[in-house]
């Protein structure tokens, strides 16, 4: 597999896989049946199945939408053809999944009662009571300190999960310790070709007792309950990805922002190689200035001082 670019990080050398052919884009997906479902997706330049979650097996191209298993292991020598309804293992066919957001798109959900109804509730309540010796609230507009960082404050405009703003403005705050190490993120990631693109960081209370209010309960995993707060409320949780510093434009992952799918946990093995490496590289920027990735979220890092603040 060709090789485009190497880089260093934390001491170990690791390359960016070259992009998968044009012709495989289409069939990279989720299929399933009753019974089992199978995860398509490219890895070290080979199209790659996944069966039940659990094997993984390297197809052997045969021509156009045509594959092949491997002689040993589950479907031993099967043909895989793919077609616009699915794909079809040995003549069973296995539906195609609709992707929750396709690149570029916006995934949302239906909210489980009107904004305006759930907002205006959200005013009259109150945040959990907190006792604790906390530090002193000193946050920090992270464009005050690197203009180079661009922000995509989804939730001030209608491009977010919900339909609707409910932000006033677009803005992105943190903790200064946060802030400071979210800089250092930044330029590091500049000495390789990438800058930090900002979704959210500090989120008043109010906003995510909308979003819980509104997310369907099979979908809660996804935000944060307000009875407990959220790390976003004080000031040290961002919401981020790459961009490319030449154009600009983002960086594509192996799914959307705020997409409610596993194809948003951070160890989700679809999509391509070169989608997880950059997923990769983000992750590695921010763990070495002291963050930690959210578990179902690789947009959503956690800075090291979060229980020293209150909600906000």
């Amino acid at each position: 597999m060709k090789l485009l670019s190497a880089i260093v990080c934390a001491g170990l050398a690791w390359a960016q896989p070259a992009a998968p052919p044009a012709r495989w884009t289409p069939l990279i997906g989720e299929y399933h049946r009753d019974y089992g479902i199978f995860h398509v997706y490219e890895k070290d330049g080979r199209l790659t199945i996944m069966v039940d979650r659990m094997f993984e097996y390297p197809l052997t191209e045969l021509g156009p939408r045509r594959f092949r298993f491997p002689a040993k292991g589950m479907y031993p020598g099967a043909e895989v053809e793919f077609a616009p309804e699915g794909l079809r293992v040995g003549g069973t066919l296995f539906r195609r999944l609709p992707d929750p957001s396709a690149p570029g798109a916006t995934f949302r959900i239906t909210p489980l009662r009107p904004i305006d109804e759930l907002r205006e509730q959200a005013r009259r309540a109150a945040p959990p009571r907190e006792e604790g010796d906390f530090r002193t609230a000193d946050r920090v507009e992270l464009t005050s300190l690197d203009p180079t960082i661009h922000l995509d404050i989804r939730y001030a405009t209608s491009n977010n999960f919900l339909g609707t703003p409910v932000y006033e403005r677009p803005r992105a705050s943190l903790q200064r310790p946060a802030a400071e190490a979210l800089v250092r993120a930044h330029r590091w990631l500049k000495s390789q070709g990438y800058g930090l693109l900002i979704h959210d960081a500090y989120r008043p209370w109010m906003v995510t007792k909308i979003f819980w209010d509104a997310t369907p309960e099979d979908k809660r995993i996804f935000v944060a309950d307000p009875s407990k707060g959220s790390r976003h409320n004080r000031g040290c949780a961002v919401d981020l990805t790459l961009y490319d510093l030449k154009t600009g434009a983002p960086i594509e992952m192996t799914g959307g922002y705020d997409e409610m799918s596993d194809r948003s946990y951070p160890g989700f093995p679809g999509g391509t190689s070169r989608q997880r490496w950059h997923r990769e590289l983000l992750r590695r920027a921010m763990e070495r200035e002291g963050f930690a990735v959210f578990e179902f979220e690789w947009w959503h890092f956690d800075y090291k001082d979060w229980p020293k603040y209150p909600i906000g």
